[in-house]
């Protein structure tokens, strides 16, 4: 089901995966945001981000980030684009240091979808029906995965990260996934 959704999407490769400890441990969704250069919407830059090209003569914050390694399996971009780093059975690179329920090291068993968007810039209604979509999918297929398990960043980095956001509809998203 995730793959016959995702078949719209379009693969950017990455080095910036590996294998999973457990591929049968699948039991996290991650909700985050990104937007390169910060607040600003619809470049190139959070591709060339996550597959370790990003110029740092761009724009000044990229001289600060940009020989960091990281990835997630899906952008979603405000047009409702989706763009596929990392498939869903290999570990991306998304949560850092991180824990949930006492389980360090996230990125061994959650997936990871990042919303181009800012923790104070609503995010597009667009948005919100392509990241049900794709979550329903990704519940039906990792049936560890429910609505308990379905997180933003900053629940699993408090005082590190605060993505998706004060501007996310939690609300909104978790009814959309009821009724869908």
């Amino acid at each position: 089901m995730v793959d016959h959704l995702l078949n719209s999407a379009r693969l950017v490769a990455t080095t910036h995966r590996d294998p999973r400890p457990d591929a049968s441990d699948i039991s996290l969704l991650v909700i985050h945001n990104i937007s390169l250069p910060p607040d600003q919407f619809d470049g190139h830059y959070i591709e060339a981000f996550f597959t370790g090209k990003l110029d740092p003569q761009q724009h000044p914050y990229f001289a600060q980030i940009h020989t960091m390694r990281v990835s997630a399996h899906c952008l979603i971009k405000r047009s409702g684009e989706v763009v596929q780093f990392v498939p869903f059975n290999q570990r991306a690179w998304h949560a850092g240091v991180s824990s949930f329920q006492g389980c360090s090291q996230c990125n061994d068993f959650s997936i990871g979808i990042e919303l181009e968007g800012a923790d104070h810039i609503l995010y597009t209604a667009l948005q919100y029906r392509v990241l049900a979509q794709i979550s329903q999918a990704i519940m039906q297929a990792y049936p560890k995965i429910n609505l308990s398990r379905i997180v933003g960043h900053n629940d699993i980095a408090p005082g590190r990260k605060t993505d998706p956001g004060v501007s996310f509809d939690w609300s909104t998203y978790r009814k959309m996934l009821a009724f869908n």
